[in-house]
């Protein structure tokens, strides 16, 4: 029996519960059912991430103390959580005495090693509301093309990032007041001490998908630095221990005791179960030298893959802890191809599909999606409908009802004494070792077209035999018995097979079946001379009316709602080029997807590098000359002189949007694009192509 940790990413403590936060929730749930249903130990803890300005402002904007704010959104969140049936050992908050005591022990244990080190920090400080201003709270006129109303660290009309005080005549979105420049003394923990430890741990034991080791690559070739640990008063979150006494109040940064939060919710539970036969040993599971062989889990979104895949883990070193066994990420949800909209009412609440659907649709849809890939998954809600009728009702839940009602009607609920299809039930009995493996595995899509591909099995059985026809004949009570009694042996195979998923209809499944256990180890014990209840319908179909007044209500509800204040940390950094589920955690409204036939006007062209500039008054941008085939050559500006100097891309082929609109910059016209990847704040990679590439030769 292995003993596992597992935790989900903690859900923000600014808003409420949506669909998209339910992908990773649902994921974990039904990872951790599975392995409890195969015999190990699994605990599975999370907790509010509940500090921060963001927290702090919402707070005050409710005229309530920020513990009243926190209190009353947990309260929320978990009652969305058990409306869908997610299943927590504990559920705890970062705002406890556990996780100061942890945080301020990990702070410690780093500043004596000396990973400690401070630094000033020159920043734009709100005179009316007295507080330094994240990024994300400033706007202004963009330095490089003028364009207003500007965020602090990205113009959305040229491109161009840029620290908030560069900005021309910056104001905060708090008050409206011009910032002033001030300087405060930051703490920073030495991240790039730990680079050979982090670029061994993330290669070593499968800890990490490909993908995403291969992601945080990009990271240790830009360069680690140092990470800010530490805010400014006022903040809502815990104090920095053993500063200056005349020194200011410092606050851990909010994403430094976040994922400290895990320990600390796995703490309460320990302390909980304390004299009890679930009791739990806090340092078997956490102490460096692991010697009983403890697993961690954590279950993220891509978007925070570097705090816990390079932040998490070194923090962890650096202070004597154990590192995770595995960290999990998985995509973001689009909602009928393209991203949550509140327009469309795709942006919807736990709370409101709960009203209109059952949560356990909703899981099995996931699940039939969900591999072990850093994949976005589609909720269409049309397939939605079509797959959970045809599955899980058509399918499934069918083989009972056409089958129960013989046997209780005819022989009082009681199944043949032996098996007369054995060869069919051993074939669906061994696949459940396949199926176990695709849970273990995450690749929960395999596993449940296993599990239907044992349910058509079952379905072409009752068909070939029919029944209902052999009923109606003299002389064949006991085939009719025989027949109908394997079909329940399978479908109580699939009701084990699928209790991780649906574990609210395979319980009145196994009041029906009249067992206690669906463990996979159960499946091998066959029900024979078993006695059944009287079947009563399990799942209901889908309508769609109940579809489209799901949506209604969405387009409804969130439109009265107010929208959180964004969140250093857990708003997404507008110079940060991937995607994000942080801003999902806020409850903010995102932006929509463009579709695939917006996509489909971008034109790419292969392009030569006839020249490449610096530009004079501009510490940001490189200018190029490029062909792209046509009569003349085209000027582009790119916002990439950080990362490169004009002679490393000279003569070089690259792509270019040659269909942008031309852009009038202070520094000239800019016609086009040239593609690059990567972080802007960290490393922008361009896009070379072989020197056999044709010059104009457009880019499907």
């Amino acid at each position: 029996m292995r003993e596992i940790l597992v935790t989900s990413a903690l859900p923000y403590a600014n808003g409420y519960i949506h669909l998209g936060h339910l992908v990773e929730y649902i994921q974990t749930d039904i990872w951790v059912r599975a392995m409890k249903a195969q015999g190990h130990q699994v605990t599975y803890v999370c907790a509010d991430d509940a500090h921060g300005t963001a927290i702090m402002l919402k707070a005050e904007a409710n005229g309530v103390t920020p513990e009243a704010q926190i209190a009353s959104v947990k309260a929320s969140h978990e009652a969305d959580f058990s409306k869908f049936l997610i299943n927590f050992d504990n559920y705890h908050t970062t705002h406890s005495e556990e996780n100061k005591q942890f945080s301020e022990m990990i702070y410690r244990r780093l500043n004596n090693a000396g990973h400690i080190s401070t630094k000033d920090v020159e920043q734009l400080f709100d005179p009316e509301k007295q507080l330094f201003l994240a990024d994300r709270f400033v706007k202004g006129t963009c330095p490089e093309c003028d364009s207003p109303d500007q965020y602090g660290d990205n113009c959305e009309v040229c491109g161009t990032t840029y620290d908030a005080t560069d900005l021309k005549d910056p104001h905060s979105t708090l008050s409206d007041a011009t910032p002033v420049l001030k300087t405060s003394k930051h703490y920073f923990f030495d991240l790039p001490e730990f680079e050979q430890f982090l670029k061994d741990w993330t290669r070593s034991d499968n800890r990490l998908q490909v993908s995403v080791a291969n992601k945080l690559q990009e990271w240790f070739d830009a360069g680690l630095a140092s990470w800010d640990i530490s805010r400014d008063a006022p903040y809502f979150g815990f104090q920095i221990p053993d500063t200056p006494s005349d020194e200011p109040d410092k606050y851990f940064y909010v994403w430094l005791d976040a994922p400290v939060g895990y320990m600390a919710s796995f703490k309460n539970l320990c302390d909980k179960r304390e004299g009890t036969e679930q009791a739990l040993d806090f340092d078997r599971y956490w102490m460096q030298e692991n010697e009983h062989k403890t697993e961690v889990y954590h279950f993220i979104g891509k978007d925070i893959v570097y705090f816990h895949a390079l932040f998490w883990p070194a923090m962890l070193a650096g202070s004597e802890f154990r590192t995770p066994t595995g960290v999990f990420a998985h995509g973001f949800l689009m909602v009928n191809g393209e991203k949550m909209s509140k327009s469309r009412g795709t942006f919807i609440k736990a709370e409101t599909y709960a009203e209109h659907l059952h949560p356990e649709y909703l899981r099995y849809y996931f699940a039939s999606k969900l591999s072990d890939k850093v994949e976005d998954i589609n909720l269409d809600l049309e397939d939605f409908m079509q797959k959970v009728n045809s599955d899980l009702v058509g399918k499934v839940v069918n083989i009972a009802s056409r089958s129960a009602g013989f046997l209780v009607k005819k022989y009082d609920g009681i199944l043949s004494d032996v098996c007369v299809e054995s060869e069919l039930l051993e074939d669906i009995t061994k696949t459940g070792d396949e199926i176990a493996a695709a849970y273990e595995n995450r690749e929960f899509s395999r596993a449940m077209r296993l599990i239907m591909q044992c349910a058509d099995k079952a379905n072409e059985y009752i068909d070939a035999k029919k029944p209902w026809s052999l009923a109606k004949q003299e002389g064949t009570e006991q085939e009719v018995q025989d027949v109908c009694s394997v079909a329940i042996n399978i479908f109580r195979q699939l009701m084990v097979y699928l209790a991780p998923v649906l574990p609210e209809l395979t319980a009145n499944a196994k009041a029906f079946l009249n067992i206690d256990d669906l463990s996979f180890a159960s499946r091998n014990e066959w029900l024979l001379g078993h006695k059944i209840n009287k079947f009563k319908p399990l799942m209901q179909r889908i309508e769609e009316k109940d579809v489209t007044a799901m949506v209604e209500d969405s387009k409804a509800s969130l439109t009265q709602t107010e929208t959180p204040v964004p969140s250093e940390g857990h708003k997404p950094d507008a110079k940060n080029q991937t995607s994000s589920t942080a801003e999902a955690n806020t409850g903010a409204e995102q932006t929509d997807y463009i579709g695939i036939e917006d996509f489909a006007k971008v034109e790419m062209k292969v392009a030569h590098v006839l020249a490449c500039n610096h530009v004079e008054g501009a510490d940001k941008l490189l200018q190029f000359t490029l062909d792209v085939g046509e009569d003349q050559p085209r000027n582009v500006f790119s916002g990439i002189r950080k990362f490169y100097e004009p002679e490393q891309l000279q003569g070089k082929k690259v792509i270019c949007v040659t269909n942008l609109a031309p852009r009038k910059m202070k520094f000239g016209v800019s016609e086009g694009m040239v593609l690059s990847t990567g972080e802007p704040k960290t490393g922008l990679t361009v896009v070379t192509l072989p020197d056999a590439c044709v010059v104009g030769d457009t880019l499907a």
